[in-house]
């Protein structure tokens, strides 16, 4: 059995990975998916001086207080941001950290840093007009996902501080020394974000795995992502 700790994407929550839970389980393993500050079930403690050091505060309070150790660290989307920081502080107590079609940050980056000219004036843009200057309204959900769970994905996601994008991240290199893995989507791929993470983690030499789904497998794919995490286990 091993232990995983998922560091959720932006606007979503650990609601996100709830058919994750029952395979996971069913594979001997077990998932910690917490909520970060000001979304999902945490939506009420939502302010406008939320950053990145908030989000990463959260999940390192997580690994204290449940006392975690060899754990698996998974960062989904901008989740990669999170755990990369949660990552260089506890590297002690994680095994190997996993990218799941995330940001992958270098030392001084901001989420807004690794994006285009034009992402970044969509979501200046949509927190104006949307979320009164702070808050960024959620992305679309992929073109895949079924009506029954768009509905679900829908209703439970919420706008995202924006400071959490704009905060440059600060490493001393402990991350750096980790085993690490990049899981690639494949499908759905209009102006690639991820794929220069991917290119990195395959020059770096890290452990690198496609997958046949689209952006949020957790929502889309979950058995083919509870086979793929299974097999970073068992290496």
């Amino acid at each position: 059995m091993a232990t995983f700790l998922v560091a959720h994407g932006a606007w979503s929550a650990g609601w996100a990975w709830k058919k994750m839970r029952p395979l996971m389980r069913a594979r001997g393993h077990e998932l910690f998916t917490p909520t970060y500050t000001g979304v999902g079930e945490r939506a009420h403690q939502a302010h406008r001086d939320i950053d990145l050091e908030t989000h990463i505060a959260d999940v390192l309070g997580v690994i204290e207080a449940e006392d975690l150790k060899s754990l698996i660290l998974v960062g989904h989307s901008y989740g990669g941001m999170v755990a990369t920081g949660v990552a260089d502080r506890a590297s002690a107590r994680i095994a190997r950290l996993v990218y799941l079609d995330a940001f992958a940050p270098k030392n001084g980056q901001a989420l807004l840093d690794l994006q285009t000219e034009d992402a970044k004036k969509r979501v200046y843009d949509g927190a104006k007009a949307e979320g009164d200057g702070w808050r960024i309204p959620p992305n679309p959900a992929p073109p895949d996902t079924k009506p029954d769970d768009l509905a679900w994905v829908n209703a439970h996601r919420k706008p995202q501080p924006i400071k959490t994008f704009e905060q440059k991240i600060k490493l001393t290199g402990a991350v750096d020394k980790l085993p690490r893995t990049y899981i690639y989507c494949k499908i759905f791929r209009p102006g690639d974000v991820f794929r220069q993470f991917r290119d990195r983690a395959s020059m770096e030499g890290w452990n690198v795995v496609d997958i046949d789904a689209s952006h949020s497998p957790n929502v889309t794919a979950p058995d083919a992502l509870v086979a793929i995490l299974d097999g970073v286990v068992r290496g």
